[in-house]
């Protein structure tokens, strides 16, 4: 059996949270974060270690709210997101302040992992069904030298929607064989009487009903970093000058590598419903959300014990 690793980006800012960080806000009845789940429910499918990417400022912080007991449990680690980790012969020339992205994120993994891994957000609610999904998929490929075996779970887009205003997903195109066939990260969707719509200068655009979404939980070959790394050079060279908010983010790059043929991605779908906390109004409604998970006897009341 091989060796997989759950990899948890949390550097994020926020910037749509307000006060405080959303990532370490506590919502369980034992005052558990959304990732003590999702570190739980690896933990249950199989995952061996747990790399946390953080900011290095918040640190210590990261590590007495959900570091310190995790490691009571399973392998640990901790890598840093910074504007200024860029490869050799780039340099944050324009004073950049915003970060780089999540495909600049899971590069700060690249001297911790070495086996196939999954790639989740801090502030999500997965469920425990793709969890098993990712780690059964991840075990059992072979690597493939002509093109990546990446995997990705798919959600229901109604199950996917914020009641406090607008939020960014990857809709993604599916075939038959439930391969990805392309991703197309849109920005602004929110939830209407009638279903989820795309919010526009113009006015609201309706969505179809029953969109297949990508929450950015993904499963990786570990030969997928240098790609990935490459990648990000092209994206610093492309880069107009000047520009100091683009950012390089994983679905993107991962469309990229499928319209290359470079790639190709099982969609793993889930009926799982997702919730996380992109709003500050959001957390009560995951506070009760994760009280009828208990209540049902899906976690414990106190998730360790």
């Amino acid at each position: 059996m091989r060796d997989t690793a759950l990899v948890i980006m949390a550097a994020g800012i926020g910037s749509r949270y307000g006060k405080g960080i959303k990532q370490l806000e506590k919502v369980g009845p034992s005052q558990e974060l959304i990732m003590d789940y999702s570190v739980h429910d690896a933990l249950a499918a199989g995952f061996d270690k747990v790399v946390f990417i953080i900011r290095k400022d918040i640190e210590e912080e990261f590590h007495e709210c959900i570091g310190r007991r995790m490691q009571k449990f399973m392998e640990v680690r901790y890598v840093f997101q910074d504007l200024d980790d860029l490869p050799e012969g780039f340099t944050n020339s324009y004073g950049r302040s915003k970060p780089w992205g999540t495909g600049q994120a899971v590069l700060a993994i690249r001297d911790e992992v070495k086996d196939p891994f999954c790639v989740i957000n801090a502030d999500d609610f997965y469920g425990q069904q793709p969890f098993r999904q990712i780690q059964e998929y991840l075990v059992s490929q072979d690597p493939d030298e002509k093109r990546q075996r990446i995997c990705m779970a798919g959600y229901r887009m109604e199950n996917t929607l914020s009641d406090n205003g607008g939020v960014t997903r990857g809709i993604c195109k599916v075939d038959e064989y439930n391969r990805l066939l392309g991703i197309d990260e849109t920005k602004n969707i929110i939830k209407t009487e009638n279903g989820a719509a795309v919010q526009k200068p113009e006015g609201l655009v309706p969505l179809p009903a029953n969109l297949t979404v990508s929450m950015n939980m993904w499963g990786f070959q570990p030969e997928f970093i240098p790609i990935l790394q490459e990648g990000f050079k092209k994206f610093l060279k492309d880069l107009p000058a000047g520009d100091i908010s683009t950012e390089y983010l994983l679905p993107i790059f991962v469309d990229e590598l499928l319209k290359e043929d470079r790639a190709f991605v099982d969609v793993l779908y889930t009926d799982e419903s997702w919730f996380g906390v992109t709003y500050h109004e959001d957390k009560e409604k995951v506070v009760r959300a994760i009280r009828k998970l208990v209540d049902a006897g899906v976690y414990h009341e106190n998730l360790y014990d």
